[in-house]
């Protein structure tokens, strides 16, 4: 928090400045006015710009409020001058003179339309918030300039009072500015209901007939109606009939269509039987054709097996005669050489 120095100089505290701290002083100063000479340079620039928009929207409103809202814009417009003037504001001032003769000659051409309206608020509105955020901006630089004067507090207050004093100004005029505004629009409202009443009343006419037309169009349709619901109610007992006639004739096509259906049905269970009584026919025949077949071929084995029990039969009686000769020529030639050792000896 900045804490005021004090008002009084104490001699004993001069005495203490060193050099350097004179020479650190010396160029914050310069940086500072440095500083000061660019913000005052934009200050004159945007107030430049904000009295030109001020003089055009002055031009475009109507007759003497045109004129007196410039010289307010004017007289708010001028930069707030705490401990000082500040440059500008000398230079502005009278370019917004020597475009007031323009603003009040244009102010007189100017029709009151709503177009022309409408623009005039909005130029207007510009121009007070142009004026807002210049207000802020001298503000600004009034505070940054306090800072580098002695009383700072009493320099802070003068900034806040003269800021507050153009804010309540812009205000006032911002107030005026809606009010003119609402009336405006109110003004508008009330042409366009005046505007739709009197198109109302010169389309009445129309309107009436063409009520009566679809009036008309009703009550004939309504006749239509009747009359349609008249023939309807005469030829109910002769669609009854006919509905009867139709159900019975349906009733009789399927119980024909029933019968065919039982027939097709009668034959087709015929011709599955048939099929199965043949196919059953064929089986039993296959069956004993297999059946003989089969015991043909068992006479077939049993015969086979006969024969070969015989071939058997013959071979072991045949190996028995061989083993009984070779037996017989073994003994025989036993007892030959038994005979002819005795010879021999």
């Amino acid at each position: 928090m900045f804490r005021c120095p004090q008002k009084t100089l104490i001699p004993s505290r001069l005495t203490q400045i060193q050099s350097g701290a004179r020479e650190g002083a010396a160029w914050r100063t310069t940086a500072r006015a440095a500083v000061c000479a660019v913000a005052l340079l934009a200050a004159a620039s945007v107030q430049a710009l904000a009295q030109e928009v001020t003089a055009t929207g002055a031009a475009a409103s109507g007759g003497g409020a045109g004129g007196s809202f410039a010289a307010q814009g004017e007289q708010d417009a001028s930069p707030v001058e705490v401990g000082g003037p500040i440059g500008g504001s000398a230079s502005a001032r009278p370019a917004v003179s020597a475009h007031a003769p323009g603003a009040a000659s244009g102010a007189a051409a100017v029709t009151a339309e709503d177009a022309g309206a409408s623009n005039d608020f909005g130029a207007r509105q510009k121009v007070l918030d142009r004026r807002t955020e210049e207000n802020n901006y001298q503000y600004a630089v009034a505070q940054h300039n306090c800072y580098d004067t002695f009383f700072v507090n009493h320099c802070l207050g003068k900034a806040r009072d003269a800021m507050r004093v153009v804010q309540a100004d812009i205000r006032h005029e911002q107030l005026a500015l809606d009010e003119e505004q609402r009336a405006d629009n109110a003004r508008r409202r009330d042409e366009q209901a005046a505007l739709q009443r009197a198109k109302n009343a010169a389309d009445a006419p129309q309107r009436a007939a063409n009520e009566a037309a679809s009036a008309q169009a009703y009550e004939d349709k309504q006749r239509q109606h009747a009359l349609a619901q008249a023939q309807r109610q005469a030829e109910a007992p002769q669609r009854a009939a006919n509905e009867q006639a139709f159900e019975d004739k349906q009733r009789q096509h399927a119980l024909q269509q029933a019968q065919r259906q039982g027939e097709a049905a009668q034959s087709q269970r015929a011709a599955n039987q048939a099929a199965y009584d043949k196919k059953q026919s064929n089986y039993q025949k296959q069956l004993d054709e297999a059946r003989r077949e089969g015991q043909q071929k068992a006479q077939e084995r049993a015969g086979k097996a006969e024969r070969f029990q015989q071939k058997q039969e013959e071979a072991a009686k045949h190996k028995a005669d061989v083993e009984a000769r070779q037996k017989q020529a073994t003994e025989k030639a036993q007892q030959q050489q038994q005979q002819q050792k005795p010879q021999g000896q």
